[in-house]
Parts: structure tokens; C-alpha cells; sequence
């Protein structure tokens, strides 16, 4: 099942199953995505979908799959070869390095990624994104599983220069509508194993980052298992893992997005999550 949320061109948010060309609005009948991601909800949204509204995808303005998460975890260097490029080490590290991202720094698939004025280092990291089903706390690595809600494909877009202001990386992460997920989230009854897929990012059609999800050094399992250590993670939560090598800020000379250049992050069998940069008004 493809559950996404999107806005009508009335101003309505609605929320369901993507089926086909088609987003059928169940959120009236149960709620919004967090209470669809919960794993004992699978009969009762296909049984709203014989009943709720018909939307045409090519109707709608594409939104977050949860518009206001209450956390949202991110994984810095968590590939051993974006490790290397960013001189930080890979092996040995017994923790996950964790930051945080707020909603307002994400937009929908098909939104403007927005370039702001204080920076022109804005760089790319296209991300596996697990999000949370289930209510976990002290979750066992063996347990992590029963917890997802479901996958999606995240850009964690960043301005290279704030995040090195100091050593963390709070600031250069962000920046409102820099960074990107969607468009939609893939459940475990159709992906059941997201351990190994081939995770990809192109910039105007150049790919940039090559990789599989295999090559996490702290797996999905792990991430879910520490995380729920500190806090409690809750239906619609959002846990970023980790980008792949290939940044823009690693080349020679380093390349970085510009207004007009186009992202997109495709994760096998989850989906491609499409961008377009604009410089900030």
C-alpha cells in the first residue's frame, strides 16, 4: 500500500491510499496519517476506500505523508564511503551520530526546494526514510521490525556552511523548505525488507550517488532500537538513515544546486521523489 497526503485544489488536505493515478481521501473516515500507518488499520482504510472520495494525483499539490511529524531523527554518516568524504570515520563507531530536522524544512514531492539567501553551499543527500507505525519504547533490534510504518524517500538538503559553524549540525539542516520526502509511504505488506535497495540520486539527470541499502553501517533495526532508547517514538515519526557517498561538497571542485536544477532520490521498489531548486524570495 502507497499512503500519501496531499492538498486539493479547494485548500483541502487529504490523506489515503495512492492507487493507480488516483488518491483515495480516507482521513475523514479515520483520521490523519499517523492513525494510517498503525498496522491493525490495513482492513479498515481498503474498507474507507470503497467509500471515500476519488482524487486525480495530477489534481493535487503534493504534501509531506506526514505533514507535522513529532520528531524527526536523522542519521548523519551512516555509509562507510560518505564517511570517507567527509573525513569523519566509519568504522568502530559504536553509536549513531543523530540529529534533528523540523517539519518546516521539508516540502512535498513536486515542491520547490528553496535555496536561501544566506548560502549559496546548498548540497544534496538523498536518504532511505523509515517512519514509524506503532508506539515503541526500549525496543528490542529483534522487535524493530513490528514498529515500522511503513518506507519513503527523503533529500535531506543542506546549507554545508551553517552546518559547519560548530559541531553540530542543527543549523545547516534547517533552513525552511531545504529538504524533501515523499511522495508517498510504501508498508510493509507491499516492502517488507528494505535492507538492501538500490538508493540513487540524480542532479538534471547526472547520477550522483550510487549506492545500496545494504551499506548502512547502523541498519534500520539498530537506528529504531537506539532511538526508542531516548525517546518514544510514536505513529508518523520519521527516522532519516543516512546518506550514501556522492555529495556535492566532496567533488573537485565541489558542486553545489543552483535555482533551476532538479533532484530526485529513487529508492527501489519505494518510489522517486522529484524537486526543482528555487533561490528564496
Amino acid at each position: 500500500m502507497r499512503l500519501a497526503t496531499a492538498v486539493t485544489t479547494d485548500g483541502h488536505v487529504v490523506a489515503g491510499p495512492v492507487i493507480g493515478d488516483e488518491l483515495i481521501d480516507v482521513s475523514t473516515l479515520i483520521g490523519p496519517m499517523p492513525e494510517l500507518l498503525q498496522p491493525d488499520m490495513r482492513y479498515a482504510i481498503d474498507d474507507a476506500a470503497l467509500k471515500g472520495k476519488h482524487h486525480s494525483v495530477t489534481s493535487l499539490r503534493w504534501l509531506p505523508p506526514v505533514v507535522q511529524p513529532r520528531r524527526i531523527l536523522c542519521i548523519g554518516v551512516n555509509y562507510a564511503a560518505h564517511a570517507a568524504e567527509s573525513d569523519r570515520p566509519s568504522t568502530g563507531v559504536e553509536h549513531p551520530v543523530v540529529f534533528t530536522r523540523f517539519a518546516s524544512s521539508f516540502v512535498g514531492h513536486e515542491q520547490p526546494l528553496v535555496r536561501p539567501l544566506a548560502s549559496t553551499a546548498f548540497d544534496w543527500e538523498g536518504e532511505l526514510a523509515v517512519v514509524i507505525g506503532r508506539r515503541a519504547r526500549h525496543v528490542t533490534v529483534a522487535d524493530a521490525g513490528g514498529v515500522i510504518g511503513g518506507w519513503s524517500c527523503l533529500m535531506d538538503g543542506t546549507l554545508r556552511d551553517f552546518q559547519r559553524h560548530s559541531s553540530q549540525f542543527i543549523p545547516g539542516k534547517n533552513f525552511d523548505d531545504s529538504g524533501s520526502w515523499g511522495p508517498w509511504i510504501v508498508t510493509p505488506d507491499e516492502l517488507p525488507d528494505a535492507s538492501s535497495l538500490a538508493i540513487t540520486t540524480l542532479v538534471n539527470g547526472q547520477k550522483m550517488q550510487d549506492a545500496s541499502t545494504s551499506d548502512l553501517i547502523h541498519p534500520v533495526a539498530e537506528l529504531i532500537a537506539y532511538c526508542s532508547r531516548f525517546t518514544t517514538l510514536e505513529p508518523g515519526d520519521v527516522i532519516a538513515t543516512g546518506t550514501p557517498g556522492g555529495v556535492g561538497f566532496a567533488r573537485t571542485p565541489p558542486i553545489f544546486l543552483t535555482a533551476g536544477d532538479v533532484v530526485e532520490v529513487t529508492i527501489e521498489g519505494v518510489a522517486t521523489l522529484r524537486n526543482v531548486v528555487e533561490d528564496e524570495r
